[in-house]
C-alpha cells in the first residue's frame, strides 16, 4: 500500500510539471472563437507592436509604361548636303559638344567646281549688272531699241539669279562666300555641332564616302528630358494637365521619380489604341536618366484622405479579412479580440478600412499579427 501512494504522488508531480510547462511554451490561447490572449513575453520576443487607425493619403491610378525622352528640337542629326569622303572624325560616342564645335572634315572635287561656278557667275554679274544699267539709260532717252533693253535686262536677272542660288549653296556647305570672291578656294568642308550634348551615334570613319541621305552623327542634348507614356483608350478621358506622375525605371533601381503631365494627345493609335502622354519631371537636375529608359509609371487622376492600417495588420483566414484589437491587459497578459473588416483601396504599405468605426480610438496589433493567430490555431 505504502508503495500505491508513492507511485500516485509521482504521476501528480509529473502532471503538474508538464502543465506549468504548457503554459510557459504556449504561444496564445484562444479563450473563445474571437477572443485571443497574449503573455507580455510572447509580445515582446516576436516583435509585436500596437497603432492605431489613421488617415492615410489615398492615390487613384492608371497604370502606364513608356520611355524617356527628348524634345524634337534637343535632338540633332548630321548630314551632309552634297556627298563626300570622310578626312577627319575625331569624336565617339558619349562624348560632349558644343554649338559650333567641328564634328566632321569632308573632301570632295565637287566642292571645287561649285566654287569655280560660283566665281564665275560672280565676275559675269558685275558686268552684266553695268550693261542693264547702260541699256536702261538708253532706252528711256529713245537711243536704243526695246529689245536690246530687254535682253540685258533678262541676262542679269538670270544671272543674279543663278549668283544666289550657288551663293546659297556655299553657304549650307559652311563655306564662305566671300573668301570664294577674293579667290580662295578650298576642297573640303567642315560639319559643325547645331546644339549642345552629347554624340549618341557615329556611322562613319577616315575614308568612308557618305551621300546626302546618310545619318553621319546624332547628337542628344539631356539637359531637357521628359516622359513619353502609352495610356489605354478607356482611361484617357481621366487624364488632364498638370496631373502628377510616380514612374520608376524598373531595370535600373526602384526609386520612385516625379513627373507632371504637360501634353495629352489628341489622336489614337490604330494599332495599340494608346494616346500618348508628355510629362515634365519636377526636378532634372537631380536624376541621370539616358534617352530611350523603358519607364512604368502612375499617373494620379484622384488623391483622397482614407482611414487605414498598415497591411501587416489585417490577417486573412477563409477569405475574410481580421485585425486583432486590445480588449485589456491584465497582469502582465493582452486580451484581444479578433474583429472581422472590410478593405477597399490599397497603397505599397496601407490599406483603407471600409467598416472603421469600431476600431475609432482602439489600440490594433499592427505587427505580428499573424504570428498570434498561427499560434492560437496550433
Amino acid at each position: 500500500m505504502k508503495y500505491l501512494y508513492i507511485t500516485l504522488f509521482s504521476i501528480v508531480l509529473v502532471a503538474c510539471g508538464k502543465s506549468e510547462k504548457n503554459n510557459e511554451t504556449t504561444v496564445s490561447e484562444t479563450l473563445n472563437q474571437n477572443e485571443i490572449i497574449i503573455s507580455e513575453s510572447q509580445f515582446s520576443s516576436e516583435k509585436m507592436e500596437l497603432g492605431r487607425i489613421e488617415e492615410y493619403l489615398f492615390n487613384e491610378t492608371i497604370k502606364t509604361n513608356g520611355m524617356i525622352d527628348v524634345p524634337p528640337q534637343n535632338k540633332a542629326i548630321i548630314s551632309t548636303f552634297l556627298g563626300g569622303y570622310i578626312t577627319k572624325t575625331p569624336l565617339l560616342i558619349g562624348d560632349k559638344v558644343k554649338k559650333g564645335q567641328v564634328l566632321v572634315t569632308l573632301e570632295n572635287p565637287e566642292f571645287i567646281e561649285l566654287q569655280q561656278q560660283y566665281l564665275e557667275v560672280a565676275e559675269q554679274l558685275t558686268y552684266l549688272k553695268a550693261e542693264y544699267i547702260r541699256q536702261e539709260t538708253l532706252f528711256a532717252e529713245n537711243i536704243t531699241s526695246q529689245k536690246n533693253f530687254l535682253k540685258a535686262e533678262s541676262s542679269y536677272k538670270s544671272s543674279l539669279a543663278n549668283y544666289n542660288g550657288l551663293r546659297k549653296k556655299l553657304v549650307m556647305l559652311n563655306i564662305n562666300p566671300t573668301s570664294v570672291e577674293t579667290g580662295t578656294i578650298t576642297s573640303s568642308i567642315n560639319l559643325y555641332s547645331p546644339i549642345d550634348g552629347y554624340i549618341t551615334k557615329v556611322n562613319i570613319s577616315n575614308g568612308m564616302h557618305v551621300s546626302s541621305n546618310d545619318v553621319i552623327i546624332e547628337i542628344v542634348d539631356t539637359d531637357h528630358i521628359h516622359l513619353e507614356l502609352s495610356v489605354f483608350e478607356k482611361d484617357i478621358l481621366n487624364v488632364k494637365k498638370g496631373q502628377k506622375i510616380a514612374f520608376k525605371i524598373p531595370e535600373a533601381s526602384d526609386k520612385i521619380f516625379k513627373a507632371e503631365v504637360h501634353l495629352v494627345g489628341t489622336t489614337i493609335d490604330k494599332n495599340t489604341r494608346t494616346v500618348n502622354v508628355h510629362g515634365h519631371r519636377d526636378d532634372e537636375s537631380k536624376a541621370n536618366f539616358i534617352v530611350g529608359m523603358f519607364i512604368e509609371a502612375d499617373i494620379i487622376i484622384e488623391s483622397k484622405n482614407k482611414l487605414a492600417l498598415p497591411k501587416e495588420a489585417i490577417i486573412e483566414q477563409d477569405g475574410n479579412n481580421f485585425v486583432l484589437v486590445l480588449k485589456s491587459k491584465k497582469e502582465n497578459v493582452f486580451h484581444f479580440e479578433k474583429i472581422k473588416v472590410d478593405t477597399g483601396t490599397e497603397s505599397e504599405t496601407y490599406v483603407n478600412i471600409i467598416n472603421a468605426d469600431r476600431l475609432i480610438n482602439k489600440d490594433v496589433i499592427i505587427k505580428g499579427a499573424f504570428m498570434v493567430l498561427n499560434g492560437s490555431e496550433e
